[in-house]
């Protein structure tokens, strides 16, 4: 009996060893990051990168070369646990009004874009691996690349940009960057259910699947978020606990990203649309201090959980045991990273200028030259998208190993070229983030005008008179209706935006909560 009780203490304290050691190297990593906030090269992501280098490499010597890990990744661990906060937190801080105001053009880069780049980064893998010496990947784990490599990171650019200098440009990297996340893990989703065998014909059946996954993962997280909104409107749980407020939020925003992966649904876009519904009406029903409170501690948890995804991929690049299963020789990993960084170089830059042109020319039938965006915020557009982190390490470790585990050298050469992608697409372009946007926004001065379609001459105002009167004669009503609808096609954002304040004013907002517009902040 003594000896099992010695034993399972020993055994507990295996486990306690590590996680004591790697909390302390996290909270290294928010000191140093302290240290360095006002340094011109570098960011958090960076910073949390090169620790978990220099602790895998610390690691490497006290193990003899045997282990650079701390802990072991589990790619159920960064689903269940890592990713939810960070989503939601993007949703419930996004600022509406902008994110709205430029959705459509949000989604045709979140949407539109990772289908254009998934689709040239599997078709280049596809012609230039076999030609480096690269064999064995199935047509699905091409297919797979794709959506992995599709899926940006620009938290580094994010860093940079001030919503209230650039809102425009700040809004659609942000939207972009919640959004190219859920539409890459959704389509990743769709691809493992592809029948790979019988590819001919199938593409339409990806399109449904990823439809329907986007759908009903958007209506989970929308019914989730009005349910909190309501039952704290209804219960009024302020009047006893502002405690039980904060965890009824952030249970009911972790319940509904379970639902949706019980469901095998995508829990990312559920957790975000509930997150922005949270936001929207639950925030207006808790107290003050809820109200602060939830703001902190949902930060706070998301940045934990990035802090520590970068810092395992620091260490996770010193894996000795991946890089000696790879039986490539050095040159031809390199002409693999080199294909794979050139790839996404092209597979961006293929959506995000054609896609702009076109968001510009439906910005100029509003006759809004203002709110434009030009060529050098398409520049930074096309430079944010380039960094590659947390989804895509995640995406990889679930589809090239089990458990965080792999015996076969084709996966463990794809585990070690994603890292390898990642720590250089965060090192040297999140380097440079910072003084090219510098360059190409010197002084951030008159930017304030790019987005405000509160301003006079905007079709909001005209929208307030009514579609038909009475009072007035039929062939007025005619001309007016013939006005709305020119109007609508030539500004459907903002047309749909209008009546959706009207109707939310109107039946939302007195059943699940929250102040009317009123033209202020929505």
């Amino acid at each position: 009996m003594i000896n099992n009780l010695l034993i399972n203490f020993a055994h507990e304290h295996k486990k306690v060893v590590p996680i004591s050691l790697f909390v302390a190297v996290l909270c290294l990593c928010l000191v140093i990051g302290h240290l360095l906030e006002e340094n011109r090269w570098v960011n958090e992501s960076i910073v949390a990168i090169l620790v978990g280098c220099i602790a895998g490499s610390i690691l490497l010597l006290v193990t003899k070369g045997k282990s650079s890990h701390i802990l072991t990744f589990d790619e159920e661990l960064f689903f269940i646990y890592l990713l939810p906060p960070i989503i939601f937190n993007a949703g419930f801080q996004v600022k509406k009004k902008q994110f709205f105001h430029n959705f459509l053009t949000i989604m045709m880069f979140g949407v539109i874009g990772v289908f254009i780049s998934t689709s040239i980064i599997t078709g280049g893998s596809w012609w230039l691996f076999p030609k480096l010496n690269f064999l064995g990947l199935s047509a699905r784990d091409y297919l797979a690349i794709g959506t992995i490599f599709s899926s940006t990171d620009t938290v580094c650019t994010l860093q940079v940009l001030h919503q209230d200098e650039t809102p425009l440009l700040y809004s659609i990297v942000f939207g972009e960057g919640v959004v190219n996340d859920a539409t890459s893990v959704v389509l990743f989703n769709a691809v493992q259910k592809l029948d790979v065998s019988r590819l001919s014909g199938r593409a339409f059946r990806v399109l449904g699947d990823f439809l329907y996954l986007f759908s009903s993962s958007t209506a989970l997280g929308v019914l989730t978020g009005l349910l909190t909104a309501y039952i704290l409107k209804a219960l009024s749980f302020g009047r006893h606990s502002s405690v039980r407020e904060i965890s009824l939020m952030m249970l009911m925003a972790y319940l509904s990203y379970m639902l949706a992966e019980l469901l095998e649904l995508s829990g990312i876009l559920t957790v975000f649309f509930c997150g922005i519904l949270m936001s929207h009406y639950a925030w207006h029903n808790v107290t003050e201090i809820s109200r602060i409170t939830t703001r902190h501690v949902f930060a706070t948890i998301s940045f934990i959980a990035e802090t520590f995804i970068f810092l395992y991929v620091g260490m996770d690049a010193l894996d000795i045991e991946k890089w000696r299963m790879t039986k490539l020789s050095s040159g031809s990993l390199m002409g693999i990273y080199g294909c794979l960084i050139l790839l996404i170089l092209v597979g961006r830059a293929a959506f995000v200028f054609p896609l702009s042109a076109f968001a510009n020319s439906m910005m100029s039938r509003r006759a809004e030259s203002g709110s434009s965006i030009t060529f050098k915020h398409q520049i930074i557009i096309w430079w944010a998208g380039l960094m590659r982190g947390a989804v895509s390490i995640a995406l990889a470790f679930k589809q090239f190993t089990f458990s965080g585990v792999t015996s076969d050298p084709v996966n463990a050469t794809m585990i070690t070229n994603t890292i390898i992608v990642v720590l250089f697409t965060t090192l040297v372009f999140g380097f440079l983030t910072k003084p090219l946007i510098r360059y190409m926004l010197p002084h951030n001065n008159g930017t304030r005008r790019n987005t405000n379609h509160e301003a006079a001459g905007t079709p909001g105002e005209d929208l307030n008179l009514p579609l038909l009167s009475f009072e007035e004669s039929a062939a007025t009503n005619i001309s007016r209706a013939k006005e709305s609808l020119s109007m609508f096609i030539g500004s459907p954002a903002y047309t749909i935006h209008h009546y959706w304040r009207k109707f939310d004013d109107a039946y939302m907002r007195p059943l699940f909560g929250g102040p009317h517009h009123n033209r202020s902040r929505c």
